[in-house]
């Protein structure tokens, strides 16, 4: 399993069907055929952004090369400090990650403030898994 080549499309393709099973309909998205890719927050790239009525959602995925990255708590705290522009309410920022990975997602968001911590949602996926469901289609 640690030789897998994450294919980046297939894991925002599982991050947006995270979105659409809470209910989320995605607005932009990376790798998309029809939606344009979302801009950068800040400094920061996002995968996808969806919405429900007036509530807005930000999705990142995070790879092994991320967690070497000593400013992945800051980049993880700011999305989810975000707000929505018009009605001020916080955006939930779901956080995409591999089965193996989610230990280190777990110690990382231990580091972020607790108001904070609340608005980020870990998605857990297994691209062999994802492999094997688009190969049936």
């Amino acid at each position: 399993m640690g030789n897998y080549k994450y294919r980046p499309e297939e894991c925002v393709d599982e991050l947006v069907s995270q979105f659409h099973r809470n209910g989320y309909l995605t607005l932009r998205r990376r790798f998309g055929k029809y939606l344009s890719e979302p801009e950068p927050i800040g400094d920061y790239k996002v995968d996808a952004i969806g919405k429900y009525k007036k509530k807005y959602v930000l999705g990142i995925v995070l790879y092994e090369k991320d967690f070497n990255d000593e400013k992945l708590v800051r980049k993880l705290s700011f999305l989810a400090s975000r707000r929505s522009k018009y009605s001020n309410t916080s955006v939930t920022l779901f956080v995409g990650v591999a089965k193996e990975l989610m230990p280190r997602l777990q110690e990382v968001l231990r580091k972020i403030e607790e108001p904070l911590r609340r608005n980020i949602k870990p998605v857990v996926f297994n691209p062999p898994e994802i492999n094997n469901r688009w190969s049936k289609n």
